[in-house]
């Protein structure tokens, strides 16, 4: 969002700068292609506001890396106070919203558990429900599902093969 406002208002000023660099600064740091790398650094040396928003995402990205809740909570909190004083509209946004889900998130930091496997398998019965294009009644789409996650075979092996 800042770097999409920011692009309008260079535009309207007849500055094309940010033109073609949405997916630049989706990028991790060390992921960027070299071939973009030196577009990517005169777009940051011009510092503006979407150079802001990319630096704090990167900066959130690395609470992931913390192993103690303790120091993950005091990296949050000075990483909560740059996003609030960033004057940045979306990103002052984004970190209320994780501070209003911050128990949860400092869980992950207690037990290194994810809901991945969760969101995995309500991917998969979402496709599954897209595939038919609606079930005529819940039994149908409960048999599809068990099958397609259950793991069940469409022929199974009834006996074993010889070798």
């Amino acid at each position: 969002k800042v770097r999409k406002s920011e692009n309008r208002e260079l535009w309207e000023d007849g500055d094309p700068t940010l033109k073609g660099s949405k997916y630049l600064w989706l990028y991790r740091e060390g992921n960027l292609p070299e071939k973009h790398r030196d577009r990517f650094a005169a777009l940051q040396a011009l510092h503006l506001k979407t150079g802001r928003a990319y630096a704090l995402k990167e900066a959130l990205a690395d609470l992931w890396d913390y192993q103690s809740p303790g120091w993950a909570r005091k990296y949050w909190v000075r990483w909560y106070f740059w996003a609030t004083h960033s004057r940045l509209r979306p990103m002052i946004e984004v970190a209320r919203m994780v501070q209003n889900h911050l128990a949860g998130v400092m869980n992950f930091f207690a037990h290194r558990i994810t809901n991945a496997v969760a969101e995995g398998l309500n991917s998969k019965i979402a496709t599954i429900q897209k595939m038919a294009y609606g079930f005529r009644n819940k039994g149908h789409f409960r048999t599809a599902v068990l099958f397609r996650c259950g793991g069940l075979q469409l022929y199974p092996r009834t006996h074993p093969e010889p070798g």
